[in-house]
């Protein structure tokens, strides 16, 4: 459940700062940086856009690949696979190149993201909108604290603390609103508009399914959806979810 409520908030928000950015119906150039198995990319292929979707893990390649194939001819003919690390995007496109990029759930696995970030921005015509998704580091407190593990929620509170282990058990980063705020200034993409995503769902079980909560799913987003544009909720939400905006 908990990446059913990721996925389809994150896309209700990128729809919404498209609707805002962009002329209805201009079919825009999408560049989604570690798309995994392509939920996002898929769905912006079906609303029009022309999208490239990026990932270097052979498996969710594959993934994508199989739900891709799925789909009509049309939606096919507008979405490119492409093998391939977010850090190499200078290589492999134009600056200027697309209207959209996105990067979700990537930061928390690169060690040095300024660069990456650097790139991605290097990526957007002007106009164009950077939407980022990264672990909430002014929460990284909540989850071990919530789950009563009082060590690991007092390391978490250190005001230096970046590090988590996911559930996956695999090292990760958070990053923290003010920091990305300014760097992305810096990289002349300024923050437009911000949301928190998971404010009350990131507690659930793994086992936990969307198909559980019955009738009352979409009460859950309307509840997840409005938690995550409204102070102070949204500031203690698992992820937070960042759109910038190309200057120029």
């Amino acid at each position: 459940m908990r990446n059913a409520v990721r996925q389809e908030l994150v896309a209700r928000q990128v729809e919404e700062q498209i609707g805002r950015l962009f002329p209805l119906g201009r079919r825009l150039r999408v560049l989604d940086v570690g798309m995994g198995q392509g939920t996002q990319a898929l769905r912006l292929a079906r609303a029009g856009h022309t999208v490239t979707g990026l990932e270097r893990d052979p498996a969710m390649l594959e993934a994508a690949s199989v739900a891709l194939t799925a789909e009509p001819e049309g939606i096919r003919e507008r979405m490119r696979l492409v093998c391939g690390d977010g850090r190499d995007t200078g290589a492999q496109f134009r600056p200027g190149s697309f209207d959209v990029v996105l990067c979700h759930g990537v930061l928390m696995y690169v060690d040095e993201p300024d660069p990456l970030l650097a790139g991605l921005a290097r990526m957007l015509a002007p106009g164009g909108l950077l939407s980022l998704l990264v672990r909430n580091g002014d929460a990284l407190a909540l989850r071990p604290g919530l789950a009563g593990d009082w060590a690991g929620a007092l390391a978490a509170l250190d005001p230096d603390a970046t590090s988590y282990v996911n559930r996956l058990g695999v090292p990760a980063r958070a990053d923290r609103l003010a920091a990305l705020t300014e760097h992305l200034a810096g990289i002349g993409a300024p923050l437009s508009c911000w949301y928190g995503v998971r404010v009350f769902t990131d507690q659930v079980s793994d086992e936990t399914t969307a198909a559980d909560v019955g009738g009352d799913w979409e009460a859950l987003l309307a509840a997840e959806e409005r938690a995550g544009r409204t102070d102070p909720y949204r500031r203690v939400a698992a992820l937070l979810h960042l759109c910038g905006v190309r200057g120029g």
